[in-house]
This record gives structure tokens, C-alpha cells and sequence, in this order.
């Protein structure tokens, strides 16, 4: 009798590859290739991506030295970063200029392979940068174009279809779709260059949707655009997340986005991560005061034993006031002083942003 065979599902596995990369498979068209189902969409561990950055003094004794010995500096623009996210969430990813956002995205999107760590996206090793995982992403950077500048938009768009291979009817609708949520209209039949910087930006998010991806890498997708612009890719990104239950990591210096888009925010600066939770749990952690305003039938009163005057205009007065002291205050107030209308709020979120990361340089 001949020995018995063990299954051993590494092998099946490497024979799955192997067979996917094969001519042979192009030939079976019934063959399916199934992803083993993962519970996070994007899971990340311990991730760093260093560089070795030459530098010398100024200087021509300096020039001449670093011919024959030239110095180095590692910059870690990433340095172990854990986070985990799940279908369908919302996520902003917030941190000053070099903080190592953008860094993160391109790793994610396999641009740029890590110098240590683990990174996964929908159950996909992201350097790699296969075809069926480049399928179900789409990497949008509000300071880089892919659309051909002298021809209309309509052109890019027949091209996105035929590089992702989309079946006419369903590229069709998917368009038609999207130029109606973001009220393009005639304008995807003009040159991309006579489109305004807000109307471009529209159409770049259009073509990098049509295949309808299931992940969205956002670096900054509303910069330089006016209020009106920003507020109606805002309102795309929430319905296109919507119907399509589609994971979106977003990065933004327009605090609008964030409080919009994003219940849950990841906080990073020079390459740490310094929060990842609620954005209301950010504002309670890391603000210590509220913002009152007053309309008050004399606003040229002496209010500064109540807290720190922020501004007197046209009657109003704007009072900080610490957290713990504001049901105080609000009750002396209305008790002391003619008071018409008192609204108390949240310090702005652009206020916490800054509190948070002036804390990290402190220490």
C-alpha cells in the first residue's frame, strides 16, 4: 500500500500563486482565485520607513571633503507605527508638514517598500503591488494629475476603463454616477486645462473611482480649493462611502474634512502616532477649555475675572473659560448680567490639533 499524502495547505497555497502568475491560468476561465478573509481591512505593525540622507557642512573645504568621505543622517520618517482599521471605516490621518503621512500612504499603496515592519491591506502585502490588489485601491493626492492636460476629461476616463478592463455598461453607469453627484455636467467635455483647480480636482476623483475600489487613500484631496469645492467632494467621499461601504484613510490640513468625514482620527508627528481614537475623545483628552459667547445688552463690561476675552464685536463677547470652571461661570453670568444669548462650545478642532502637538515639543 502507498504511503498517504499529508495535505499541506502552505504548498497549495505557492501552487495558487504560481498557477494565478502561469499563461495556464489565462486559459481556465472558470478558475476563481478566493483571498482568504481577513477581519481588518488595513492592518499595520511596528511599520518604519528610514532614509540615509547625505549631509556636510557649507562650504568649498566641505564639498571637497564629502568627495572622499561623505556623512549620512537617517531620517526616520516613519518610525513603528501600529494601527489596525476596519470595513467601511472613516479615518483621518492628521500630523504637520513631514510628519509622515503621505510616507504612510505611499507605503499602503506599495510606492515605497518599508525599512522594517508588517503592513496589510485587504489581505495583500501592498509592495508587492499585484494586479488584483491594485484592482481594489486607488491612491488620490490633491498635488499630482493623471489626467491628460489637452484632452477632455471624457478621454482620461475611456482610458481608466480600458487599464482596469471594465465591462462598457458598468463603466457607463459608474460615470454617468459620479458626474452627477458632483454636478460636472458639460464640463467633462472640455480640455482638463481650461478646467479651474477646484472643477480638475472633481474630475481626478472621478477617474480614479471608476473602478469602484474598496479602499481610498486620500492625501489631501480638497487643497487649494474654495469653501463651495471642499464642502462637495466632503459630501461625494460620505455617499461614495456609503453605498459602497467603501475603507477610507484621509489626510487634510482643512479641519472641515475631518470633522465631516471622520469619526476616529489617528494623530501623528515625526513619525510616532500620538492619538488614534474618537474625535470627540481627542477633544476631551487634549482641551482644556470651552468657548462661551455672549450677546449682552452692554458688551463694554469688565469680563475678564470669568475667563480670557477672546474678542468684542457688534455686542458679542467671546469668553475661554477652563473646562471645569464653565457651569460656574455660565451660572454667574446669567445671574449678574443682562444676558440675551449664551451658547456655550468645543474648542475648534484646528485649536486641539495644535495643543496636541505644541504638548510633543514640550516634552
Amino acid at each position: 500500500m502507498p504511503p498517504a499524502v499529508l495535505f499541506n495547505p502552505k504548498s497549495s497555497e505557492i501552487f495558487l500563486e504560481q498557477l494565478k502568475a502561469s499563461r495556464l491560468h489565462k486559459r481556465l476561465p472558470n478558475f476563481t482565485y478566493k483571498e482568504k478573509p481577513v477581519s481588518s481591512v488595513i492592518t499595520i505593525s511596528q511599520l518604519a520607513k528610514h532614509y540615509q540622507v547625505p549631509e556636510r557642512e557649507g562650504g568649498l573645504k566641505a564639498a571637497i571633503a564629502s568627495l572622499f568621505r561623505r556623512k549620512y543622517k537617517t531620517i526616520k520618517a516613519v518610525d513603528d507605527i501600529t494601527f489596525n482599521i476596519e470595513p467601511g471605516e472613516v479615518v483621518g490621518f492628521l500630523g504637520p508638514n513631514g510628519a509622515g503621512k503621505t510616507t504612510t500612504l505611499k507605503m499602503l499603496s506599495g510606492l515605497l517598500h518599508p525599512t522594517s515592519g508588517h503592513v496589510r491591506v485587504l489581505g495583500f502585502e501592498p509592495r508587492h503591488r499585484s494586479h488584483e490588489y491594485l484592482r481594489q485601491i486607488t491612491l488620490v493626492m490633491g498635488n499630482r494629475n493623471q489626467l491628460t492636460w489637452d484632452l477632455p476629461a471624457l478621454d482620461s476616463f475611456d482610458l481608466q476603463r480600458a487599464v482596469y478592463g471594465l465591462p462598457m455598461d458598468d463603466f457607463k453607469r459608474t460615470r454617468d454616477e459620479f458626474i452627477e453627484l458632483l454636478d460636472l455636467g458639460d464640463l467633462v467635455r472640455k480640455p482638463v486645462r481650461n478646467l479651474s483647480l477646484g472643477e480638475r480636482m472633481k474630475m481626478e476623483i472621478v477617474a480614479a473611482l471608476l473602478h469602484k475600489p474598496k479602499v481610498l487613500f486620500l492625501d489631501e484631496p480638497t487643497l487649494g480649493l474654495d469653501v463651495t469645492m471642499q464642502r462637495r467632494i466632503r459630501t461625494f467621499v460620505a455617499e461614495y462611502n456609503r453605498r459602497y461601504n467603501a475603507t477610507v484613510l484621509l489626510t487634510s490640513h482643512y479641519m472641515a474634512d475631518v470633522e465631516a468625514l471622520c469619526k476616529r482620527v489617528i494623530v501623528i508627528h515625526h513619525g510616532h502616532i500620538l492619538f488614534d481614537g474618537d474625535l470627540s475623545s481627542l477633544v476631551n483628552q487634549f482641551s482644556s477649555y470651552k468657548t462661551l459667547s455672549l450677546s449682552l445688552q452692554n458688551a463694554n463690561i469688565e469680563l475678564e475675572k470669568y475667563g480670557e476675552v477672546v474678542s468684542r464685536e457688534d455686542g458679542k463677547v467671546t469668553l475661554r473659560v477652563p473646562k471645569a470652571r464653565t457651569s460656574e461661570v455660565t451660572a454667574r453670568l446669567l445671574s449678574e448680567y443682562q444676558v440675551d444669548d449664551l451658547t456655550v462650545e468645543d474648542t475648534p478642532i484646528d485649536d486641539v490639533i495644535d495643543q496636541v502637538f505644541s504638548q510633543k515639543e514640550a516634552v
